[in-house]
């Protein structure tokens, strides 16, 4: 378990419901990964990152699914790719399940 986190830590993050629109294999990645570009809604747009999900989903599998993200991290750099939000998922031993909404909701929803 983790150190104990504040109301305050958990309200900085914002985390929000997005569609990916697209999926592509990460060739240069270190580890095998896809390129992903959600879209967040009218106000955020279309945001894109790396994620290793290759072991449990193919790119079909992906695209049209409502994924949950933490969209006010800052950019980062993963090869030649600039990954802009954190796609989140559940850690098992066969690879990441990514994190997705019970119901459909609209792209941009925040997430509390």
């Amino acid at each position: 378990m983790k150190s104990e986190a504040s109301f305050s830590n958990f309200s900085a993050l914002d985390i929000r419901a997005g569609e990916i629109e697209k999926v592509e294999d990460f060739e240069k990645a270190r580890d095998p990964a896809y390129k992903i570009w959600v879209d967040f809604g009218e106000e955020i747009g279309t945001l894109k990152t790396s994620a290793k999900l290759k072991d449990l989903y193919s790119e079909e599998d992906l695209v049209g699914k409502t994924v949950v993200g933490i969209i006010n991290f800052p950019d980062k750099q993963i090869a030649d790719f600039m990954s802009e939000f954190l796609i989140l998922g559940a850690l098992e031993d066969d690879g990441t399940v990514v994190l997705t909404t019970e119901k459909e909701v609209e792209p941009g929803t925040e997430i509390a």
